[in-house]
């Protein structure tokens, strides 16, 4: 598959009213564009009958980070798209990243887990700098798991950037967003929670969204501005890791680093209660995601 890297222009925030008027007639329903001149650039509405690889790599059971508890593989057990009206409230088709027990499944490197689960991204297939990336996305209510949707620069990290647009771990009134760099990465102090009003939390639909630019990184929940990083923020730390091309990632992971430092349960696994295990025992849990996209510009490709 042709490497498509795309570069933008500076992209400034456009008016309510002239954002109806950036088109993407390939697409049904798409999200109101906020920056000057964005384009859709990149899309996945997940209305076939199975995940798209001219779009998507599958990460496989040799990557491992952050003490998670699972493996991830590439199976339709972790990783499968549902057909339109399969779930309440998509628009279309869902892509669907499952966790699944598996006692003692032994990757190649000779780790044994009992959980594998899905992790896709996009890297040497669509990668871009500054724009608008945004998933309308479905969480469950299981306490120590850990989905996530972000970005990530194609080089050494930290130093090529990393961009969390959403992070969960099982608490459903909340989820996080962060940003990594050189001088910022693992307890960086560029990370915010933001809290769902009354009434809702991430058990319902939601678009988690960033709009970034040279000079600033902004998180928006449904529209709403949650966060705000700036160049200014980052370079109180280290160099601002935000100039480069990322790729997108969607994972579902388990337990581990994030989910023990906000529950510090240890038994039966690290950040991961046995009412959870149960719930993926029973196929209760997944992510749920309707749509991705990303606009910008093509200036500079």
């Amino acid at each position: 598959m042709r490497f498509a890297r795309v570069t933008l222009a500076f992209l400034g925030l456009l008016s309510a009213a002239s954002c109806q008027n950036v088109p993407a007639p390939e697409y049904s329903k798409p999200v109101a564009k906020d920056l000057q001149g964005s384009e859709l650039l990149f899309a996945d509405e997940f209305n076939s009958d199975q995940l798209d690889r001219s779009k998507w790599n599958v990460v496989g059971p040799e990557f491992w980070v952050n003490n998670e508890q699972q493996a991830y593989i590439d199976a339709p057990e972790t990783i499968h798209v549902l057909p339109v009206g399969s779930v309440e409230g998509a628009d279309g088709g869902v892509l669907v990243l499952q966790p699944n027990y598996r006692k003692d499944y032994k990757t190649p490197s000779g780790r044994t887990v009992d959980f594998v689960s899905g992790r896709i991204n996009s890297r040497d297939k669509f990668e871009f700098t500054y724009g608008r990336a945004a998933a309308r996305i479905k969480m469950p209510d299981a306490v120590g798991v850990w989905p996530a949707f972000w970005l990530l620069g194609n080089g050494k990290w930290p130093e090529t950037g990393e961009i969390d647009i959403m992070e969960y771990v099982g608490e459903a009134d909340w989820t996080g967003v962060a940003l990594h760099g050189d001088g910022y990465a693992g307890e960086t102090p560029l990370v915010d929670k933001q809290f769902f009003a009354p009434g809702t939390d991430a058990t319902a639909w939601h678009e988690y969204a960033v709009e970034w630019t040279p000079e600033q990184i902004l998180f928006k929940v449904d529209g709403r501005l949650t966060y705000r990083a700036t160049r200014t923020m980052a370079e109180h730390y280290g160099k601002w890791s935000f100039d480069t091309p990322k790729f997108v990632i969607l994972n579902f992971a388990l337990g581990g680093a994030y989910p023990y430092k906000t529950n510090g349960i240890e038994e039966p696994y690290s950040g991961l209660p046995a009412s959870t295990v149960e719930q993926i025992k029973q196929g209760e849990i997944a992510m749920y995601v309707d749509w991705i996209r990303v606009y910008g510009s093509h200036q500079g490709q």
